[in-house]
């Protein structure tokens, strides 16, 4: 495929002959083609490599190169978030930096080499730091929300007076492809991006829609692209034909300045083709005719460029000829290098499982500890409830750091569901504290885009059933963003969520979710889970703290049904707490000190724990509860040297039997060593069902009671 594209561009040049047309700036349409010739010479090596056992990525961008026009007429101070066929983009980025070696990144990319400035050899991705791209890896869809949310950020950063990595006439470019536009992230994100344009939210940001009319084999319907990009409200579309290089450049000049001088959002519908099938392996004649295929090569905007040169008498047939092959010859002897130097050790891949998970596992506790105190408020503060110890945590923050938002469904104007937000709007301005249209793909969106402008999200999440419309924007997305960047772009937030069950007769599952174990998934995400507010504040400032200085994506999951809860026994007023101090991340806490058997739980499990202990007691049991707290990654350390004086350790899990955390503390005891005797006990493997039915499938009590002296019992 990749001899016949070649073959058909070489003869048709031949046989170009020049005319008396003209072009508006000759010197740019030559930098446009050079970006151009780069991109297809780099989708040939990237077969070659394959071929030659060295390559490992062969989605190539040959038919798209027309969004070159893009990268030429943006700046590298726009920052960027690509579709995956942006070689012509990126290589027209790479013209404007004078230090850059695009044609030595992109192969290193591809062979997986540590010489990859963006990746460190991780992935392969368009992405550098001195370009203003923002490495993606999906890219079908899922970076748009993260777009939008950095084009809104840049214009909260100027009414905020926070300065961001960009200057204030900056936009965003995001790109996408004609089957991603059919994506439920893609099409939440243009909702969100004309929902704030409609109210004259400042939203700087260029959408482009790489339309090649297939996706991997699967037709877009002919007139369905125009059709639904046309429609959006307070979003201008704008349609050009990457076969008429002269036409649109002077469009997509024309759609960036609407975007830079309005700071409003365009979409430029960018009609392409796609040349030699969605990859290497792509066997196209499976799904389409050979007359489809080769139909398409006279499409090719590579030969469009090369026509437009020499009809304007730029450069003549001869000439294309040699600036072809000349760049075939640049990338190929770049590529014989890269291989060579894999050969001989000069370049290297990853070679450690530490190596490559460095950028999630590198900790910084020393300026985490200083920024979590820095967030303290004067010692010998009031006793109060875990939602109003909450709330003036984040009073607190919010005050210590102005790059601190809080957003998201109903959390200004009414204060939240469970008025854990209540008053923060008042105090902090409705550009710090600020409602979100109902769309947690657009919250965390929103989150992923504020962090890359340098600002601190604490989005929520109104309940832990809603994550699941979204979970991607955290695991796809911001979780993911470090590691392929080796370090080098992080989107540090904290995101609450109201969740886990114990409603009595409210919700149904949707209110009462115990569902945890996709975030127990996500490589070097925290989650914290606070059962009192005694441990509350120390637990969210250090979550802050880890967003600050690591770039880590942390979840405070926030248990509905201790909201308010005042009392463990009756009238006791036990839970309402004063704010303990440092909770430091990695660590569990205590309560009781009773030497038969050690409880380990958290959050909802603390409070049934500790009465289950007083329980025991009366029957001659001494009970230690331990609460984990930090439940991903669990505080295994800290979790067995608390447990080595214990004979015997129950684990009382509110989450799931299947995939709910005590999976992980009887795995963390196992490979840890411990040799005493393990129990468990958890929720069983079901959704909560409404009123009392829900005590049937939840984890009780009597059920700790139960366990705890049938494991005494046990010889």
């Amino acid at each position: 495929m990749a001899e016949a594209i070649d073959e058909y561009f070489l003869k048709q040049v031949r046989s170009a002959r020049n005319g008396d047309s003209a072009v508006a700036d000759p010197d740019r349409l030559l930098r446009y083609f050079d970006a151009q010739l780069a991109s297809r010479h780099l989708d040939f090596a990237a077969r070659w490599l394959q071929s030659a056992g060295f390559g490992y990525y062969t989605i190539g961008s040959s038919g798209h190169e027309a969004n070159a026009a893009v990268g030429a007429a943006t700046t590298v101070t726009d920052p960027a978030l690509l579709h995956y066929r942006s070689g012509g983009f990126y290589a027209a980025r790479a013209q404007q930096y004078s230090d850059a070696t695009p044609i030595r990144d992109v192969l290193a990319s591809l062979v997986a080499s540590t010489g990859d400035p963006m990746s460190g050899g991780r992935h392969k991705v368009f992405g550098h730091p001195d370009l203003g791209i923002v490495p993606q890896t999906s890219t079908i869809g899922s970076q748009v929300p993260r777009a939008v949310g950095l084009a809104f950020a840049l214009g909260r950063a100027k009414a905020l007076r926070h300065s961001t990595p960009w200057p204030e006439d900056a936009i965003v470019v995001c790109s996408f492809g004609d089957a991603s536009a059919n994506h439920s992230t893609t099409v939440g994100a243009l909702n969100s991006a004309a929902y704030c344009a409609h109210q004259s939210v400042p939203m700087p940001i260029l959408f482009v829609c790489e339309d090649n009319g297939i996706g991997i084999s699967t037709r877009s319907p002919r007139g369905w692209i125009a059709q639904s990009l046309g429609r959006f409200p307070s979003i201008e579309y704008v349609r050009a034909d990457g076969h008429d290089p002269d036409a649109l450049m002077h469009i997509v000049d024309a759609a960036v300045a609407t975007v830079r001088t309005r700071r409003r959002p365009v979409v430029l519908h960018l009609e392409t083709v796609r040349l030699m099938g969605h990859a290497g392996s792509d066997a196209e004649l499976a799904y389409r005719t050979n007359a489809d295929i080769v139909g398409d090569y006279a499409r090719d905007p590579l030969l469009a460029t090369a026509r437009t040169l020499i009809g304007a008498g730029v450069l003549s047939a001869v000439d294309v000829e040699v600036r072809y092959e000349a760049m075939r010859e640049t990338v190929m002897a770049e590529a014989e290098s890269m291989v060579e130097s894999l050969r001989t050790g000069a370049s290297s891949r990853l070679a450690t499982a530490d190596a490559v998970m460095a950028p999630l596992t590198e900790r910084r506790p020393v300026a985490v500890a200083a920024t979590e105190q820095s967030l303290r408020p004067a010692p010998g503060g009031p006793h109060l409830t875990l939602a109003a110890m909450i709330n003036r945590t984040l009073t607190d923050i919010m005050a210590a750091r102005p790059d601190v938002l809080v957003f998201g469904e109903d959390v200004a104007v009414k204060g939240g569901v469970y008025g854990v937000t209540k008053g923060l709007r008042k105090k902090f301005g409705a550009a710090r504290v600020f409602d979100t249209l109902l769309d947690e793909q657009t919250v965390l969106g929103t989150a992923l885009g504020a962090a890359l402008a340098g600002f601190v999200p604490i989005p929520e999440i109104q309940y832990l059933a809603y994550l699941h419309n979204a979970e991607d924007q955290l695991r796809g997305e911001a979780a993911s963003l470090e590691f392929f960047s080796d370090s080098q772009f992080a989107n540090g937030m904290v995101v609450r969520i109201a969740g886990l069950a114990y409603q009595r007769g409210f919700g149904g599952h949707f209110h009462n979710d115990n569902a945890v174990a996709v975030l127990r998934d996500i490589p070097g995400i925290v989650v914290a889970v606070p059962s009192s507010a005694a441990e509350a504040a120390g637990l969210l400032r250090t979550c802050v703290a880890l967003a600050v200085e690591e770039g880590r994506v942390c979840v405070f999951l926030e248990p509905i049904a201790l909201y308010h809860r005042t009392d463990l026994d009756d009238g006791d007023g036990a839970l309402r707490c004063a704010d303990e101090g440092p909770a430091e991340f990695g660590t569990v806490t205590t309560h009781g000190d009773g030497v038969d058997l050690a409880i380990v739980t958290f959050g909802n499990g603390v409070v049934m724990s500790r009465r289950a202990a007083s329980t025991l007691r009366e029957r001659g049991i001494g009970v230690t509860v331990v609460d984990v707290r930090w439940i991903v990654p669990l505080p295994s350390e800290d979790l067995l040297h608390r447990l080595s004086e214990f004979d015997r350790v129950l684990i009382a899990d509110e989450t799931r039997h299947d995939g709910g955390v005590g999976e992980g503390v009887v795995t963390a005891l196992v490979e840890g060593g411990y040799d005493g005797a393990i129990g468990r006990v958890s929720s069983a493997n079901s959704f909560v069902p409404l009123g009392a039915a829900a005590d049937l499938v939840l984890l009780s009590e009597d059920q700790i009671v139960a366990a705890a002296v049938k494991l005494i019992e046990v010889e």
